[in-house]
């Protein structure tokens, strides 16, 4: 029977291909004591519970309609995955396969990740939260930039509008920033912008580091994302997911020449929308925020300093994407549970994508919830049906553990 062979730090997990509905552990247990413990996948797979597979099974219409070429979801409690698997297909054009490991463009699920940079800075003093821009971008010194502060930055109420794009460096981006006309009074409205572009050029001069180093030293290193970056190599691409839209005329799937960034070999690390990653990566993320900070005894923040990331930041301003949702810094956060997030306990916070993808961490219920998808011309990603029936689904699976 053929296998499909998943490495993963150190240790190589043999999974029987046939079997769709597997539990992908070993990675964030005490890894070789679980893969020696486990069972063969075969009666992983079999022993399933009936409400875990019913999250692969949520999304498999929207593959089936043709809605969607391929999803991955994953599922993770109280630091453990319970649920990691693909739908559908990574790439239509060559039959390739959804896989647990299939890297994405992660879009603007980047945020979250640019605002831990930030924070690591202000944690050691280099950066701090209410001091004005200008302090170490002297771009920022003419009224009324002069006002903005790295808060304002990391919770979309700078008054600053862009499409998100870099141009050219990330020096010279937030350079062409600083000279645009606010689009009101920093402070006083919430407008989703390139905030997260300005902070990360923040911390470029704060830790004099090239941003997209300091991300890969402070955050993916420690936290072992061996997935995660801003550029792929040849190996990374071989497991790319394609980006797809849907031809409403042909009532059909067609690939897409989306590019937002520009060729591989010129482009920019860009803070607000450039990383690549997979579930796997992302979890261990968002694990390492519900853990205050630390992860398998890494420490990246404060827990001060993430309690004060995931608090809602925006007060009474109308914010968010979705009705019930504000923002912290970097991250959304569920203040009124309804709709898409009715599922999730107020105090929950994640971020989405352009592409449509989603993660959700959820404190009350020590869960984590990602969704990945690559399309295109989504009305509202982040209240899609896909996300709706994931979510749904997931917190099904959840509520029936023990």
């Amino acid at each position: 029977m053929p296998t499909a062979i998943i490495p993963r730090h150190g240790v190589t997990i043999r999974v029987l291909s046939r079997w769709k509905h597997l539990l992908w552990l070993g990675a964030y247990l005490p890894i070789a004591a679980a893969v020696h413990a486990q069972p063969a996948a075969e009666t992983l797979a079999e022993s399933a519970p009936p409400r875990v597979a019913a999250i692969s099974a949520a999304l498999q219409p929207f593959v089936e309609r043709g809605n969607l070429a391929g999803a991955v979801a994953l599922v993770g409690q109280r630091g453990k995955i319970v649920h990691l698997d693909g739908v559908g297909l990574a790439d239509v054009e060559s039959q390739r396969p959804m896989r647990g490991d299939t890297v994405f463009s992660i879009m603007s699920m980047t945020k979250p990740i640019a605002a831990v940079a930030a924070l690591i800075c202000c944690d050691e003093g280099k950066l701090a939260l209410d001091e004005p821009l200008a302090t170490w971008l002297p771009e920022f010194k003419e009224a009324p930039h002069n006002t903005i502060t790295l808060r304002h930055a990391l919770t979309h109420t700078s008054g600053l509008f862009s499409d998100q794009r870099n141009t050219g460096t990330l020096e010279a981006t937030v350079a062409r920033l600083a000279k645009q006309k606010l689009q009101f009074e920093p402070g006083s409205r919430w407008m989703y912008g390139p905030g997260l572009t300005v902070a990360g050029r923040a911390v470029e001069v704060a830790s004099g580091m090239p941003f997209d180093q300091f991300v890969a030293k402070r955050i993916c290193e420690p936290l072992a994302m061996d997935d995660t970056g801003f550029r792929l190599t040849p190996e990374d691409e071989k497991r790319l997911a394609s980006t797809y839209a849907y031809n409403s005329r042909e009532k059909k799937l067609t690939r897409s020449k989306f590019d937002f960034f520009g060729p591989m070999e010129t482009r920019s690390p860009n803070p607000s929308g450039g990383l690549y990653s997979t579930a796997a990566d992302l979890f261990r993320f968002y694990q390492m925020l519900l853990r205050r900070g630390e992860l398998d005894g890494v420490r990246l923040l404060k827990p001060e300093t993430v309690d004060e990331m995931c608090r809602v930041q925006t007060g009474d301003l109308k914010a968010g994407f979705v009705p019930g949702t504000v923002y912290g810094l970097g991250v959304g956060v569920v203040r009124e549970p309804e709709g898409v997030t009715a599922m999730l306990s107020p105090g929950s916070f994640g971020h989405g994508g352009m592409l449509g993808t989603q993660a959700w961490a959820d404190p009350h219920n020590e869960a984590v919830m990602i969704l990945l998808i690559q399309r295109v011309g989504l009305p509202n990603g982040d209240g899609s049906e896909y996300r709706l029936e994931f979510q749904r689904a997931a917190a099904a699976a959840l509520a029936a553990r023990p």
